[in-house]
């Protein structure tokens, strides 16, 4: 049917070479650049149009818009638009990592021991049932099992900034699902580099390999953050406080982090997550302290998510598998909640569990420590990392659904009710 629809521009379009030459041959396909420039068009289309008239948060719309027309479904995104594209995704992951590790306060559970008990109970919590289900349950082994808790352990930082930003939100639920996303991913982290010692370990006779990645992994973004962050507020403190030349350098330094780890395979989700925790805690003149990315980290926030989407292994879907992912999202769901609910503390109970509800979320970062893993060990890591795949795939829809409810019960948001108008 599409060789017939293109029968006559081609026929015009060879007529016309024959008398320009310099026209090129009738393109036998849509440019993979341009077509993913208008699928991000179309996603961003879906996430305003749910926004204003369902009240869905956006980035719902980038994760379908992806998962739609990616390789799992019509395939309109190729495997090679998405190489194409993974650098911005990674830039835009980068950014928003960045910016919840400059809003991690460490200060904040000294003072207050009832969320030191919370977190803490979520880590541990979180880390050990989701261990025992896919070890016992699932079956995987110790190795697999263990990096499957370190990959759906976190809160979604990405969705969780982005839905609190969509919404407006302010207020002590809010902080406080900051506070545990931030420090769920940074515990996830850890456990990540730890498990891929153990799945060398387990994998190889070996153990150059299992010692020495993860110190690579570790220690490499560690000296990447504290070069880049060191840069940044060195530059920043000639400059203006607050002045959009402050906003450049703090953008161009996390570029340029990004840059610097995707070289020397060290992962950009922790790299800019501890760049932003250096950049808190060694700007003692808060040279940086206020300066805030601009409106267009959206732009980059739809690419990642459409990304995300299109990367999503919905080919690989069998019912056993979503059977197991509905298992591991539902202990992880009952470990959250309880850690907040036996926390005690001055909050009062329905608070705390909608402290609960708002860190549910579980996406970007999953999905690519997933595929780290993976990569590493490609004829083994893809079955077994599918549990972890599907159980962040399902949450991509769910995810920020639940967190703008948590948010919205708090009456924390600045709005009730979703803007109108916009998208027809």
């Amino acid at each position: 049917m599409l060789d017939s629809l293109l029968a006559l521009p081609r026929s015009l379009w060879e007529s016309l070479l024959e008398r320009l030459f310099f026209l090129p041959p009738f393109p036998e396909s849509i440019d993979s650049l341009a077509l993913f420039s208008l699928l991000l068009v179309i996603g961003l289309l879906i996430g305003e149009w749910l926004h204003a008239r369902v009240g869905w948060p956006k980035v719902i719309g980038y994760v379908l818009a992806g998962t739609v027309f990616g390789p799992s479904l019509l395939g309109w995104i190729s495997i090679e638009a998405l190489a194409q594209a993974r650098p911005i995704a990674d830039a835009a992951l980068g950014l928003l990592m960045m910016e919840v590790g400059r809003r991690l306060d460490i200060s904040w559970l000294g003072r207050n021991p009832e969320l030191l008990r919370s977190t803490l109970g979520d880590i541990v919590l979180s880390f050990a049932l989701i261990f025992l289900f896919a070890l016992w349950v699932v079956g995987l082994t110790p190795a697999w099992a263990a990096a499957t808790a370190a990959v759906t352990m976190a809160s979604a930082p990405a969705v969780v900034l982005l839905t609190i930003d969509e919404y407006k939100a302010q207020g002590q639920v809010t902080e406080r699902v900051i506070l545990h996303t931030a420090i769920s991913s940074a515990a996830s982290f850890v456990a990540f580099a730890i498990v891929l010692g153990i799945v060398h370990a387990e994998q190889n006779e070996g153990w150059l390999n299992a010692l020495a990645h993860p110190l690579w992994v570790a220690a490499g973004a560690l000296l990447i953050a504290g070069l880049t962050s060191r840069m940044a507020l060195a530059i920043a403190r000639l400059l203006p406080k607050r002045s959009l030349a402050q906003v450049f350098v703090l953008i161009a330094c996390a570029l340029l982090a990004v840059g610097i780890g995707r070289m020397l395979a060290v992962p950009v989700f922790l790299t800019l997550f501890l760049m932003g925790v250096l950049l808190a805690t060694h700007d003692p003149q808060q040279t940086l302290r206020y300066t805030q990315l601009p409106e267009g980290h959206w732009l980059l926030a739809i690419v990642l998510f459409v990304v995300v989407g299109a990367s999503l292994p919905w080919q690989n879907f069998t019912w056993l598998t979503g059977l197991q992912a509905l298992g591991l999202l539902a202990v992880r769901a009952i470990a959250k909640t309880a850690a907040l609910a036996l926390a005690g503390g001055s909050l009062p109970m329905p608070k705390r569990l909608l402290v609960g509800m708002g860190i549910q979320p579980l996406s970007a970062t999953a999905v690519f420590m997933a595929y780290e893993i993976a990569s590493l060990y490609p004829e083994i890591g893809s079955s077994t990392l599918a549990l972890p795949l599907f159980a962040a795939a399902i949450m991509e829809l769910a995810g920020p659904a639940l967190c703008r409810q948590a948010l919205k019960k708090s009456g924390e948001c600045e709005s009730g009710t979703p803007e109108t108008g916009g998208i027809a």
